[in-house]
């Protein structure tokens, strides 16, 4: 006769049986403050632009050093040629404070997300792509499964697709840490202790546009990650993201 009681048999069913949620609760949370953080990044970061959107090369640039490239926007002051026969209201106070606030908290949020992903394994099991994920023929079929906006490019309920990890993988610790650096690189106080921070760089005015051109590709990916989850299905990955399980089949 089995020694198993029919309490421990139900147990060990529940447990098999149990569903949890698909993202652990550090990513939720981490991923929320961060999205909160930039999107208030975005737009302060959109009126610090106004207030000089032309962009240089090296240390020194002003209205009287010629520009690499020029955004065709007007500007909140009136010094700064822009072609435009009008000035926007200067918002460059609040903008800047809030810019750097928000930065502040993505790299507290960054962080967190980092340690506590290599604590636990969440990078190894879940963003860095199998052996066979790796192989050429596997990123072939999954590039094109994303421009067909194949079922297989939205990625599986419980796990990511080879490109969505590796795009997170690059989004992770190569364009945020760059946004960082180049962000420090244009703080006199950063650069009157570490000039390296500039310097490598090319200056603060490379800094800054290395940082205009970083945010630009984030917006890019915000944009194809807004885009591929409402396909996906909008509503029920903004409840994983909640904390949400899965639904079980009936």
């Amino acid at each position: 006769m089995s020694s198993v009681r029919p309490s421990d048999s139900q147990a060990n069913a529940d447990a098999a049986t149990a569903v949890v949620p698909r993202h652990p609760r550090f990513v939720r949370i981490t991923h929320w403050v961060t999205t909160l953080a930039v999107f208030a990044l975005f737009v302060s970061g959109l009126e610090i632009v106004l207030s000089h959107p032309r962009f240089y090369w090296g240390e020194v640039g002003n209205v009287n050093t010629t520009p690499l490239f020029t955004i065709p926007l007007p500007s909140s002051r009136a010094t700064v040629p822009t072609g435009y026969s009008f000035v926007l209201a200067d918002q460059n106070g609040w903008s800047r404070f809030l810019h750097f606030q928000s930065a502040w908290l993505v790299l507290a949020a960054g962080l967190v997300y980092v340690l506590l992903g290599l604590r636990s394994g969440h990078f190894r099991h879940h963003l860095v792509p199998g052996r066979a994920d790796r192989r050429w023929h596997a990123w072939r079929a999954t590039i094109l499964d994303h421009m067909r906006f194949s079922p297989a490019a939205f990625g599986a309920t419980s796990s990511y697709n080879a490109l969505q990890r590796v795009s997170y993988l690059i989004v992770v610790f190569v364009l945020f840490p760059l946004l960082i650096w180049t962000g420090l690189a244009m703080a006199p106080a950063v650069t009157a202790v570490l000039p390296a921070t500039a310097t490598l760089l090319g200056g603060r005015q490379s800094a800054r546009t290395f940082h205009l051109l970083v945010t630009i590709a984030l917006v890019g990916f915000t944009i194809v990650h807004v885009t591929m989850v409402s396909l996906a299905g909008f509503p029920a990955r903004v409840r994983a993201m909640l904390g949400a399980t899965p639904e079980t089949p009936r």
